[in-house]
């Protein structure tokens, strides 16, 4: 994957539903991207990953969350996002590619975007 923008989260809320962030963007301009991966992060402690991909899984978005943020119905996790173009990062190699494509058009099949997963 091509490190940019969307390896971190700061400065952006962090609330996991399709536009309604500060600084949201456009619906014209908004990318639909699904969760394909949720990993714990090894160096530090109580931290959770998200990636969300796009369907031909050549683009992702990734979400640092804490694992304490996990608890009541305002954090779910949603199987899909729209977010903005510049909160994506390219995805390199061929199987990560072929497995984050496979993941999210899996989601999108059988997932509404708002879905708690």
């Amino acid at each position: 994957m091509t490190a940019n923008r969307s390896d971190s989260t700061a400065g952006r809320s962090d609330s996991d539903d399709h536009g309604s962030d500060d600084g949201a963007p456009a619906e014209d301009d908004a990318v639909p991207v699904w969760l394909v991966e949720r990993t714990y992060g090894d160096d530090e402690l109580n931290l959770i990953i998200l990636v969300y991909a796009t369907e031909d899984g050549r683009r992702y978005h990734r979400r640092e969350r804490a694992l304490t943020s996990f608890t009541g119905p305002a954090r779910d996790t949603k199987a899909g996002l729209l977010v903005s173009p510049d909160a994506l990062g390219s995805v390199d190699d061929p199987t990560t590619r072929e497995r984050y494509a496979e993941e999210a058009s899996r989601m999108a099949r059988q997932h509404d975007p708002g879905d708690s997963v």
